[in-house]
Order: C-alpha cells, then structure tokens, then sequence
C-alpha cells in the first residue's frame, strides 16, 4: 500500500507504540498516536515533525469504550496498547487477574478494531496491524494469563483475516521480542510465582534465563521500522517478527513441529522429553 491516509496507534504514549507512530508518519501517513494521557505524548508532534510527519496526539482509553473514537480517513490502525500483570502459576492467579489482563488485551483489542472496520472500508481499504508476543511461540510458565490473551488476538486476527479480505483490508500480526521498552525493563524481575515454595525452583530458572536476552535487546525505531514495512507490504504474510530474536524464533516454529519446538524450550528448564512407551 502507499503511505497516505491516516494511520491510528494505540498506546503510543511510550515504547513500541510511541516508535511505530514516528516511524508511521516519517513514512507519509498521517497519523493520530493515542494514549490514555495525552500529556505524556506532548512532544511527539514536534518529533513528527523533525522527520517531515504530521502527527496529532488523542486520548484514548481502550479500556473505556467512550474514549474510542476513530478519525476520518482512516486507513491504518495499530493495535499496540497491552499490559502484562504478576507472573504467577496458574494456581495462584485469581481470576480478577485473569480478567484485568484480557480487558485491556483482548476486548480493548476487539472494540477497537470493530469501530475501525467501517472507517477503513470507507476509505478504499488499508490494513489492521496486531501487536501479540513472541512469547507465543513458547510454553513459557507463569505468563499463561498473558499468553493467553495474546493467543486470543492472535485467532482473534486469523478470522478477522478472512472476513475483511474481500474489504480490501489486510491484517498484520507483530510478535515481538525483546525491545528496549519500559514493560521489558519491569519484567526483569523474579518471577511472584517463587512466593509459592512449589514453584519457586522454576521460578528462579526463569530468572536465570531472563538475564539472557540482553544481547537480543532491540532498539524500539529498530522494531518499528520492520513495522511499518510488514504494514506496507501487500504481499506480506500474516506473522512477523520485528526484532533478530522474534524473527529468528518464528523461522524456527515455522520449521519444526509444534512437539519438537516445545520440548526444545522445556529443556531449559530441566524437563526432559519422555521417551516413547514401546507397545506390542
């Protein structure tokens, strides 16, 4: 697609979003960068406008269906905005987390995008790009709650793939890894499952792990750039990676089988692949 028209990111207030709109508007769209508090994206009409973009700064609270309004014109939207909570073992997460986590990550997503649709048509068709997770990829422990809402927008945009094809309206998945953002700065942490004596041995393997990624760790206009190039791309595929490490990760899945790829992962933990039963 040519870069025109309007362009809508949430959560664009910092990180991954706050990068994709810049980038988005250096390209030549116009775009409306959203957030719940426009006071933190005050400077990013100015930023825009250094790189020869136009950008205006809106509120917009996916958790409060009356904040979510969609500009005229429209032709691009970015579902950024997520959050990530406690990383607790099933057992320990209350539902109340559950639910707190897929508000914003799962309906925030949906609302959005179904009062984006109509604009979008009107204006001749564009694309719905979806920001899930990399860690998708992988049955990493106590981020069920998380995964599981990034699973859901994920099957969430393979369905919307097929419905709004013949609109002329593509859909885009993003699956991050780690970028130099503010929630992969908190996430290096211990994991709150250790609270729990059953778990707190895998809980400090995680730990372990995590400190890992710091070679992997990708500048946000880095990742944004391979955004807006996936969101560019007619021909482009449904999932992408944006940083070495997501894309690297999705090679991978793509080439192994799901069995292979998980207990490759599992073995990082210490948790050996059975062997198969022999059966006369």
């Amino acid at each position: 697609m040519k870069p025109e028209g309007v362009a809508m990111v949430t959560g664009a207030s910092r990180g991954i979003g706050r990068a994709v709109a810049l980038e988005l508007a250096a390209r030549g769209f116009e775009v409306v960068a959203t957030m719940r508090d426009p006071a933190t994206g005050a400077d990013l009409p100015a930023l825009a406008a250094e790189r020869g973009g136009r950008l205006s700064v809106e509120r917009l609270d996916v958790d409060r269906p009356e904040t979510i309004a969609m500009p005229r014109g429209l032709r691009v939207l970015v579902n950024n905005a997520g959050i990530e909570g406690e990383y607790l073992a099933v057992e320990d997460a209350t539902i109340d987390h559950w639910r707190r986590i897929f508000e914003t990550n799962v309906f925030g997503v949906v609302e959005t995008t179904r009062r984006a649709i109509p604009e979008i048509r009107a204006s001749g068709g564009g694309v719905i790009c979806n920001v899930t997770s990399s860690s998708l990829l992988f049955p990493m422990p106590f981020y069920a709650a998380y995964r599981a809402s990034k699973a859901a927008v994920s099957a969430f945009g393979e369905s919307l793939r097929t419905e709004v094809a013949p609109l002329g309206i593509r859909v885009v998945e993003i699956l991050p890894g780690p970028i130099d953002t503010d929630m992969l700065a908190k996430s290096s942490r211990p994991a709150e499952s250790g609270a729990n004596e059953s778990y707190r041995e895998l809980a400090d393997l995680v730990f372990e792990q995590r400190k890992q990624i710091g070679p992997f760790v990708t500048p946000p206009a880095q990742a944004a750039a391979a955004i807006a190039e996936a969101v560019l791309d007619d021909a482009a595929p449904l999932r992408h990676g944006c940083d070495p490490m997501s894309v690297g990760s999705l090679e991978g899945w793509r080439g192994a089988s799901d069995e292979d790829f998980m207990w490759g992962f599992l073995g990082l933990f210490g948790i050996a692949r059975p062997e198969p039963t022999t059966r006369r």
